[in-house]
């Protein structure tokens, strides 16, 4: 439980380390696609300074990048660290704490940059005196520091290492100022006493005004920033969860850990209850009240769970930095005032609950009876201990299921034809003197002839997730009023070949048709989408009067993840727009070509470390949460059937204590130990398989609720459930079974002694 507290914590607390936090937004939109209505976190350039002149609720409003990696250089030091640019009041609306230069001025010059105190000491040895000196940034331009900021701390969801100037990024870059462009952050600080029900309102239709309503597919909103890690999922343009579901199934399952644990601990002690009734008829023979017996029991549990505390701080300590692994976090074991006293009122509280109905249980025993060796149970007592055995077998047939779902459905992402062959295929970013097209044409020629590159071209786009829509698709018949986005890929000649999309019509782009420069390739679900017959050779109109004409139809394949339908996507031949060198390798080579691409690099690109990526690894990315969750839920289900066992196994002695002297008697009269065995097992048997009867329709209905989020998933399969329900009977019956043995096989005379 202290593990999932500490990951609890941590979650709940990301990006609220702001002092304006409750005034702290981000705008965001919502946009009418083919599909539904797609929820994004990006807006345009223009957006910021929008609202800033025309909303006098707004205080501050500032543009800003995404973080992404950069080549900084000083002297011989040359390092890749995340970065972004921003507008001039980016510091004087977040939080992160100037140790040199004034947060209000530190941006104003557009050939400044602002760096962490973490990088200062990478790149200058010291993070003190740094103002001044001067940093070369992608090989491009020289960067003054004028400022140093604390590191971003680790529960802030967007990290990085420096901060340029929003000005500088846009030199050269008319589309900053487009309102069609949609790829940049806008961060707002409210004005205090600001409803931003009505002011959410009131910017709806902000861009729709701002284009005279040639947009009007967007609608802008605010969203407090503190809230968007944790809720960040929609749905059709509605707030739908997101990682806050998890927390919350995680807090459930802390406390029903708790709560079991308790509950085990009264099972066991009243299941020993027989080996101190004497203890607890003598004492009060010789005087000792109720009240004295119930403080010791509940000082006896009390006692066991602070015990208890020591050894989980110590197995935490041990395991934190797995666990660290497995959720991907960096949490560590720090006892702040506000933790300890949660830990110790935690503690007291299991104490007290744990030990008090043993307490009341043992101490209400009547010296007379229990001097005589009788022990008696209600008929409520027996019912309550064996429903607790039901929940708990319960919880443990839902975690078999969700280990086994989750499974089933990561094997299908993973197996699943994507409409493009994502197996060896890498790509690296063209960066530096790459990012001239001449250089960019040699090294792709060169890079074909390498043993073990099969195919090799350039692209705008990742294959992992949407990197680029637009709305300024136009064909005949069209709806003038549809503005559904296409996702775009801009390419170099054998792109298509390369990633390994079959074409369904007409053909890829070709050296040998100069006309391909006006050509564009539709996925089959574009034109369903426009609803063109016979489509080669067609024409439609790209982002205004681009006259384009079809050449070809390839089949659809999935670039996002398997959570999204297949999307309208099209391909147009720019070479000049690529930035992304993408190469098909040969299996069982990559090592060795790898090192020849390298080296290859090196001569191109001498300033530029060589950084790839696998397609196949940002595929798997985009699945890291319920990868996380799938590996959570195996150590879950172990824990749920760990103290489900704890249960059955303190009932089991309960029921073997008290009916030691039944046992005793039918050996006596002839009865085998597999008699036995089976008559203190049958009724164990009834308990699981009520169990399994409760968990099977739940679980079926979670499994399929959770598999919902997917737009392609596995079909549910009975032996799934029934596969849950018959180990968790094993399991029970080699729990049970172990005391239903023990007891068969104890000696009639030890049994019968007493009569």
């Amino acid at each position: 439980m202290l593990l999932i507290y500490l990951w609890v914590t941590d979650e709940l607390n990301v990006d609220k380390f702001n002092d304006k936090d409750d005034r702290l937004y981000r705008a965001m939109e919502h946009r009418v696609k083919a599909d539904g209505i797609w929820t994004s976190p990006t807006t345009s350039g223009p957006t910021a300074d929008a609202l800033q002149e025309d909303m006098p609720e707004v205080e501050i409003a500032v543009p800003s990048t995404w973080p992404q990696s950069y080549l900084v250089t000083v002297g011989d030091k040359s390092l890749k660290v995340s970065g972004r640019y921003a507008g001039a009041e980016f510091f004087t609306v977040f939080s992160y704490g100037m140790i040199e230069g004034n947060a209000a001025k530190v941006l104003l010059d557009k050939n400044s940059v602002v760096i962490s105190d973490a990088l200062a000491k990478k790149l200058f040895n010291t993070s003190e005196n740094c103002i001044g000196k001067t940093i070369d940034f992608q090989r491009q331009f020289t960067l003054q520091v004028s400022g140093i900021f604390k590191s971003v701390p680790g529960n802030a969801s967007e990290q990085f290492e420096f901060v340029i100037p929003f000005e500088k990024f846009k030199e050269g870059r008319e589309f900053v100022q487009s309102w069609g462009s949609t790829s940049f952050s806008t961060l707002v600080l409210l004005k205090p006493g600001v409803d931003i029900v009505v002011f959410n309102k009131k910017i709806a239709d902000l861009i729709k005004i701002k284009t005279e309503g040639k947009t009007n597919h967007r609608t802008l909103f605010l969203k407090k920033f503190s809230d968007q890690y944790l809720y960040g999922k929609y749905e059709n343009g509605v707030l739908a969860g997101g990682r806050i579901t998890y927390v919350k199934l995680f807090s459930i399952i802390a406390v029903f850990i708790l709560l079991i644990a308790c509950i085990n601990f009264m099972n066991l002690s009243t299941a020993k209850a027989s080996r101190r009734i004497k203890e607890v008829g003598i004492k009060k023979a010789i005087g000792a009240n109720r009240k004295s017996l119930v403080f010791q029991y509940l000082g006896e549990s009390l006692l066991m769970s602070f015990i208890s505390l020591l050894v989980a701080i110590l197995l935490v300590d041990l395991f934190l930095s797995r666990f660290n692994v497995i959720t991907a976090k960096q949490l560590s074991l720090h006892f702040t005032d506000s933790m300890t006293l949660i830990l110790l009122s935690i503690t007291l509280f299991t104490g007290i609950v744990a030990g008090s109905y043993p307490a009341l249980y043992l101490s209400g025993f009547k010296p007379a009876t229990v001097l005589k060796g009788k022990l008696n149970s209600s008929l409520g007592e027996l019912w309550a201990r064996k429903g607790l055995v039901v929940i708990q077998f319960s919880l443990s047939i839902l975690f078999i299921v969700s280990v086994v779902v989750v499974y089933k459905q990561m094997e299908f992402v993973q197996s699943t034809n994507l409409g493009y062959n994502k197996s060896n295929l890498m790509y690296f970013t063209l960066n530096g003197s790459l990012a001239e097209m001449k250089n960019q044409e040699s090294l792709i020629a060169e890079l074909k002839n390498i043993p073990g590159v099969e195919m090799a071209s350039s692209t705008s786009h990742n294959l992992a997730g949407h990197n680029g829509g637009t709305s300024g698709v136009a064909w005949e018949g069209k709806d003038p009023d549809d503005k559904t986005e296409f996702e775009y890929i801009f390419s170099n000649f054998d792109l298509i070949e390369t990633m390994g999309v079959e074409m369904a019509e007409g053909r890829a782009f070709s050296r040998d048709f100069p006309s391909d420069s006006s050509g564009i390739i539709f996925n089959e679900n574009a034109i369903r989408f426009m609803g063109l017959k016979d489509p080669i050779g067609k024409t439609v109109k790209l982002w205004g009067d681009n006259e384009m004409h079809i050449v070809g139809v390839v089949k659809d394949f999935n670039y996002e993840s398997l959570h999204e339908n297949m999307k309208p996507v099209f391909f147009v031949n720019l070479p000049s727009e690529t930035y992304l060198l993408m190469a098909r390798l040969t299996a069982g080579k990559e090592k060795e070509t790898l090192a020849s691409i390298q080296e290859l690099y090196r001569k191109f690109n001498p300033d530029f470390p060589f950084e790839y990526k696998f397609v196949d690894d940002s595929y798997q990315s985009q699945y890291a949460s319920e990868q996380r969750v799938a590996t959570l839920s195996k150590y879950f289900a172990g824990l749920a059937i760990l103290i489900s066992c704890l249960g059955l196994f303190g009932l089991a002695a309960f029921t073997a204590e008290r009916r030691l002297k039944e046992i005793g008697i039918r050996k006596v009269l002839g009865s085998s130990v597999f008699g036995i065995v089976y008559l203190l097992s049958s009724d164990f048997t009834k308990i699981v398989i009520l169990a399994i009867l409760f968990a099977l329709p739940v679980s079926y209905l979670g499994a399929q609720y959770w598999l919902d989020s997917f737009a392609f998933k596995i079909t549910l399969e009975w032996w799934y459930f029934i596969g849950a329900g018959l180990l968790a009977l094993v399991i029970a019956w080699l729990t049970v079974g172990t005391q239903a043995i023990k007891a068969a096989r104890v000696n009639p005379t030890q049994c019968l002694k007493n009569e």
